[in-house]
């Protein structure tokens, strides 16, 4: 494979820090490399060093002649005044951008919900995102670098990404560099890690699984003292080998290594422990959401015949697009916003613990130092069954002693947002959601943040377009869909496929409408109010259906407590269990049958 850029004995310093030390490396054809570290150690710094943007103290970058590198900074340098048209593609005229069919697919994914003749000023955060990612892509670069592409996209727009990006090459041709903390998105997407540390650059073979058997056997053979790390390193991996079937399908590591690593790593949860010492603190009774319409306007609901019973201990991720409306439902379990429709009981021994996207809770307190902040707290907490301190927790954050010193006003994104983590649970709520809370956080701090919630004995809500922290941290998933919840079994992979589903529907509607002239609703249509009908009946099956099949769990799990001997009461059980997955199976045909009248007007 020919080499396209290098760097060979790469120095340079900032005034309190040595970022780069004497580091050389290559890129390849064919290279798709993912950066790794902590914050703050350089990644970003080395993406600009070899994209030619940043010159190095000392050393030399090298590019091949002609190289063309396309460059994606974590901040853009659009011009709030050009419209959306402009700044993706400029003046090329619309015959010759509009018969490419890779500027098509590239439009049509990123940003086919955006205004194309609206100005960028008047853009949200992730539309701007996306618009300068659609910028980038349509262009034809030989090197891609992304710095953190994913921030502020949706999960179904990463996935896009990552499927663009796999097949935006031929194999051995072009090369990628990108920066992220999103592990699964490094898992899907690159073939090589290089981390970050201490002025150095260590590549790695392999995505990011390889990369944490590697590093684990790296700390193993060099026993070092940072024991902390190697474990929270080998229970991830203990994450990735046992959790997620779709890495099983395409193993990035030797599997038998990893099972000799991981043979004495417990489970993550005690889901029964956790479970018990939550109903212990909030009782049977926790939040009930019962037929709710939501919105802020009347006769605009946002929300549709919502129902959602969280109880003690349940673990669940929120999915759904940007605007989908996850916030307006937070705010109406929370109390915040009455429902225009239905009803909404919460517990009365709920405390809730909300940590938000934008840390708005810690601007009252920036001229204090956070020793002075813990010093409000309590002495003495359990977790884990051992008792601690404020101080040591904030130190399992990655706080130093040192750093307790520091103003509030003074500290990074992701030391904001570690302490508000430590400040919500020192609070000691029954209830969690956490909206967005790997923002800003390096890949090793997002282990420690899962780690630390495993041991969470209450009620947890997550808010994430993180695939990997919601699949690693939450039992069960529900995605706002068209306004409506619905549990989605089989994860964020079900989610893209319904969501991708809808699109597709979407647009075969509106190219039907497109081509044809108006016309008059056909007399066999559905009317609104038999619509609305059908939709309720739909909602009450899905509902059925979870309760059989929580029936049919339990009648499974008591047939184990059943003498074996005593046959009649084992064919009792059965006949139970038989019964039980009929009902399942005629409530399953019959959600079919409605979905397929709704589908079908």
């Amino acid at each position: 494979m020919a080499i396209l850029l290098g760097c060979d004995s790469v120095q340079l310093e900032y005034p309190t820090k040595r970022v780069l030390d004497g580091v050389t490396l290559g890129v390849n054809e064919g290279d798709r490399i993912g950066i790794v570290g902590k914050n703050g150690d350089g990644k970003s710094t080395l993406l600009s060093v070899l994209a030619g943007a940043l010159e190095p103290d000392g050393g030399r970058v090298t590019h091949r002649r002609g190289l063309t590198v396309g460059l994606l900074g974590q901040r853009d340098a659009l011009d709030d005044t050009d419209t959306v048209h402009h700044a993706v593609v400029g003046d090329t005229p619309e015959y010759e951008w509009a018969s490419n069919a890779r500027t098509r697919h590239i439009i049509d994914g990123l940003i086919a919900d955006v205004p194309w003749e609206g100005t960028v000023g008047a853009l949200s955060g992730g539309q701007r995102r996306r618009v300068d990612l659609a910028r980038l892509l349509i262009g034809t670069y030989d090197v891609l670098m992304l710095d953190e592409p994913t921030n502020h996209l949706d999960m179904r727009t990463i996935n896009w990404l990552a499927g663009h990006l796999k097949t935006r090459w031929q194999q051995d041709q072009g090369s990628l560099l990108v920066v992220t903390h999103d592990r699964w998105f490094l898992d899907e997407v690159c073939t090589t890690m290089w981390e970050v540390h201490d002025g150095r650059v260590d590549p790695f073979e392999g995505g990011y699984s390889a990369y944490i058997l590697q590093r684990v056997e790296r700390d193993r053979l060099a026993q070092v003292a940072e024991e902390r790390r190697r474990n929270m390193a080998r229970k991830e991996l203990a994450w990735l080998s046992r959790g997620a079937q779709a890495r099983s399908t395409k193993p990035k590591f030797r599997v038998e290594a990893a099972r000799e690593l991981i043979a004495d790593v417990p489970p993550l949860r005690n889901e029964l422990e956790l479970k018990r010492l939550a109903v212990a603190r909030l009782g049977k009774q926790v939040i009930d959401v019962i037929d709710v319409d939501a919105g802020y306007e009347p006769g605009e609901a946002v929300l549709e015949d919502v129902t959602w019973l969280i109880g003690a201990g349940d673990r669940y991720g929120l999915l759904g697009d940007n605007g989908a409306g996850k916030s307006t439902l937070i705010d109406i379990i929370q109390g915040k916003l009455a429902p225009l429709a239905g009803r909404v009981k919460i517990g009365q021994t709920v405390r809730f613990g909300v940590l938000s996207q934008q840390l708005d809770e810690l601007k009252p307190l920036e001229g204090d130092t956070i020793r002075e902040v813990l010093s409000r707290y309590k002495r003495v907490y359990v977790v884990d069954g051992k008792e601690t301190s404020p101080e040591k927790l904030l130190e399992r954050l990655g706080f130093t002693t040192q750093q307790l010193w520091s103003r509030i006003g003074d500290l990074s994104g992701g030391q904001r947002r570690r302490l508000m983590l430590l400040l919500t649970i020192l609070e000691e709520p029954n209830v969690l959601i956490l909206d967005e809370p790997g923002n800003d956080l390096d890949t090793d701090m997002l282990a420690i943040v899962e780690d630390l919630l495993d041991g969470w004995p209450g009620t947890l809500i997550l808010v994430t377009h993180d695939r990997y922290l919601m699949e690693r941290v939450t039992d069960q998933q529900f995605a706002i869909i068209d306004a409506h919840l619905r549990h989605v079994p089989g994860g964020v992979d079900e989610y893209l496929r319904l969501a991708a589903e809808r699109n597709a529907c979407a647009r075969t509607t509106a190219s039907d409408v497109t081509a044809s002239a108006p016309a008059k609703p056909a007399a066999s249509g559905l009317s609104n109010a038999e619509r609305q009908r059908l939709r309720k009946e739909a909602a009450s099956l899905e509902r059925r259906i979870e309760t059989q099949r929580t029936r049919a769990e339990a009648l499974e799990a008591e047939m184990l407590a059943i003498d074996p001997t005593d046959y009649q009461a084992l064919q009792r059980q059965q006949q139970a269990i038989a019964e039980a997955h009929a009902a399942i199976d005629d409530l399953e045909t019959a959600w079919l049958e409605v979905s397929e009248q709704l589908e079908g007007n």
